[in-house]
């Protein structure tokens, strides 16, 4: 399950295990609360209350960009995807490629510019590689997951200025587990006749925690409206969608009156079709393992030291209808991440840390469309903060080297396209600046500027081949340049009692803003889509509200957002591919004794502001309704719940899709799911 991880890791955290409760018991002071997301299972209440992504001062106030799914509400949000999953969240969307590989866009950005993390260390796959290749991850094991949007975001590299997606669980116990705990979970139905399981424990005795997880996933090909795609072909399921999943991980920490160190082991297994191609299936693999820590003093120069690092295998095999391997990509990659919490100066608190992050990726077959490459990135970054009075200042900074290197051809290549072997080193840098402003105990005002750059991936730089899962030729450049933006946020805040009100205004500037367009012209029988670097604009607003009222009977909640971006490219005044349209969401939400029930509505817009060589996308409203019933089963809680999406079998289209996939794969539609989850 684990056979090609990096044995060094396994030493050293064999060796952290042994050593540092040397280092714990140098303070025996009593352990501040722990803000990480591993709370014991039978905890599920209080892990909404902890913010970890932007907060690493681990202030009581949650950063105001941060949205999070957690608890009940991320049980009945829980897609097939974590794209899926987040989708109704306020300026998020997906890059669908179908039901099994739709990767989160923020803001209009996607790709690389959109930071995946797993317990806010990097995960590595292939997923920015290309559509088709998936995110290797069951929202199902997830305790809670938060996006980050804005300059905080910064704090996390160049390339998050889309934002950061992080998913947190217990694999690695930040607690004491006093006795066994768990949940397990039950669904069935869907649009994709979805067959799934998973069961979480947590349990130690002591001072060790330990964890264990197992997951599995069966769905059929995605039913939808009735709908013509672009090869003539009419029917009511997207082709080739079909999907089984499976994983799981085992993990362990020694806790200390200050700290913790632990060590976990993952692994995930996906099977799908892709539905460019009707014959063409997908093996993909990762395994992961993981090493964490936490310690604490209360004097001192240094009041916390925290780490995370990992070293991860990915495997993703494109098979042909007769079971031969077309193309096998293979990254193997390792990261570390350290932070350190420095004494007050004064008024002034602050975090200094760095991260090292080592990727080898390899595409092997005669449909390979990169060549073998190794990148390697350094970086340092600090974030201080300041309270003065009704105001909240604070100015992060990060500065990188990296370094791609490409094998180009090899020595007897039938078909040369790479070239010669050739490297390319980056200096990106990025700073962001925010202030924020309590005008009064109901209105904030905050005001946030960055400016970030970003060093293109080996996709961008050395693509040079068709892709036949994703149906195009891509064509990268390899003298494309850092990747340059400059950005202000205006968000203002209200918040009253049962309600709230937050408008955000956002603005980004492209000195070069690396894109992903079609040519026009054709190779080898695929449309081309090449990289290049423009001069570009986004700007956007999210508005969001809400008003609960607490009655006799019960409570009522009512929800609403509105979200719109729009960028152009500056020098021909023609749209950026790919951006999703205006969206607003509409929701109110019942609950009564053991009761709740919601009913949404998603209006998204019809997107016509798009390239020359791309098409507009119908807008549509779907809507959404939900019933959940708490009960007890013996000395455990349980939740059942039943879902109905799409109730009025609405066609759409996903305008955040390439063109070449669009047609192929409409959104889901008319379906019941239910489920139960049992914690105990």
């Amino acid at each position: 399950m684990f056979k090609s991880q990096n044995p060094k890791l396994f030493t050293l955290s064999a060796l952290a295990l042994a050593c540092l409760p040397h280092v714990a018991q140098a303070d025996n002071a009593p352990a501040a609360a722990p803000a990480a997301s591993g709370a014991a299972a039978n905890s599920t209440e209080k892990l909404g209350t902890v913010v970890v992504t932007g907060n690493p001062l681990r202030s009581s106030e949650a950063p105001g960009q941060l949205r999070s799914l957690a608890g009940d509400e991320l049980t009945l949000q829980r897609g097939t995807s974590l794209g899926d999953t987040l989708g109704g969240l306020s300026g998020v969307s997906s890059t669908y490629f179908g039901p099994n590989a739709n990767r989160p866009t923020i803001r209009g950005l996607d790709g690389d510019r959109i930071r995946l993390l797993s317990n806010s260390g990097a995960s590595v796959d292939a997923s920015t590689l290309s559509f088709d290749h998936a995110v290797p991850m069951d929202p199902l094991v997830i305790e809670r997951v938060e996006v980050l949007r804005g300059a905080s975001a910064l704090l996390y590299g160049g390339n998050a200025l889309g934002g950061v997606v992080n998913t947190l669980d217990n694999r690695i116990p930040r607690q004491r587990q006093t006795s066994l705990s768990g949940v397990s979970e039950f669904r069935l139905g869907g649009a994709n006749g979805e067959r799934s399981a998973a069961a979480v424990l947590d349990g130690g005795s002591g001072d060790w925690a330990w964890h264990a997880d197992l997951a599995g996933r069966r769905t059929d090909d995605l039913r939808v409206p009735r709908f013509t795609d672009p090869e003539g072909v009419t029917g009511s399921r997207v082709r080739n969608s079909a999907s089984d999943s499976k994983g799981g991980a085992l993990g362990g920490s020694r806790q200390f009156s200050n700290g913790y160190v632990g060590l976990s082991l993952d692994s995930h297994q996906t099977d799908y079709g892709v539905t460019v191609e009707p014959d063409i299936k997908i093996k993909m693999q990762r395994e992961r393992v993981a090493n964490a820590g936490e310690f604490r003093w209360n004097d001192g120069p240094l009041r916390r030291l925290q780490w995370q690092a990992s070293s991860s295998r990915y495997e993703h095999r494109e098979l042909e209808g007769d079971g031969a391997v077309g193309t096998i990509f293979n990254s193997r990659g390792k990261d570390l991440r350290i932070e350190a919490e420095h004494a007050p100066i004064g008024l002034l608190r602050g975090v200094v840390g760095t991260q090292i992050e080592r990727s080898d990726f390899s595409a092997l077959g005669e449909e390979a469309l990169v060549p073998t490459t190794r990148t390697r990135s350094a970086a340092v970054f600090l974030l201080e903060q300041l309270q003065l009075g009704d105001w909240h200042l604070s100015a992060g900074g990060r500065r990188e080297q990296v370094r791609v290197n490409s094998d180009g051809d090899s020595a007897d290549a039938e078909s040369p396209r790479f070239g010669a072997p050739d490297q390319r080193r980056f200096k990106p840098g990025s700073l962001s600046l925010s202030a924020n402003w309590h005008l009064s105990s109901q209105w904030e005002l905050s005001l946030n500027l960055n400016r970030s750059e970003r060093a293109p991936t080996f996709a961008e730089l050395y693509a040079n081949g068709a892709h036949v899962a994703s149906g195009a030729f891509e064509i990268g450049d390899n003298q494309l340049g850092l990747e340059k933006a400059r950005g202000s946020e205006l968000s203002l805040d209200w918040e009253q009692g049962g309600a709230g009100v937050r408008l955000s205004l956002y603005r980004t500037r492209f000195s070069n803003y690396i894109t992903l367009q079609a040519t026009g012209e054709q190779e080898e029988e695929q449309p081309v889509y090449a990289y290049r670097g423009v001069r570009a604009q986004m700007q956007g607003f999210e508005v969001e509200a809400h008003q609960e009222w607490k009655l006799a009977a019960g409570s009522l909640r009512l929800n609403a957002s509105l979200d719109s971006v729009r960028g152009i490219e500056l020098a021909t005044g023609e749209a950026l591919p790919r951006l999703a349209p205006m969206k607003a969401v509409l929701s109110a939400e019942w609950r009564q004794g053991p009761w709740s029930s919601r009913v949404e509505w998603r209006g998204v817009a019809r997107q016509d502001r798009v390239p020359a060589l791309d098409q507009a996308t119908p807008g549509y409203g779907m809507v959404r309704l939900a019933l959940a019933r708490q009960f007890r089963i013996g000395e455990s809680d349980a939740l059942w719940y039943l879902r109905l999406d799409n109730i009025s079998n609405q066609l759409a289209y996903s305008a955040s899709s390439p063109l070449t996939i669009r047609g192929y794969a409409p959104l889901p539609g008319r379906a019941a799911q239910t489920g139960v989850q049992i914690r105990f």
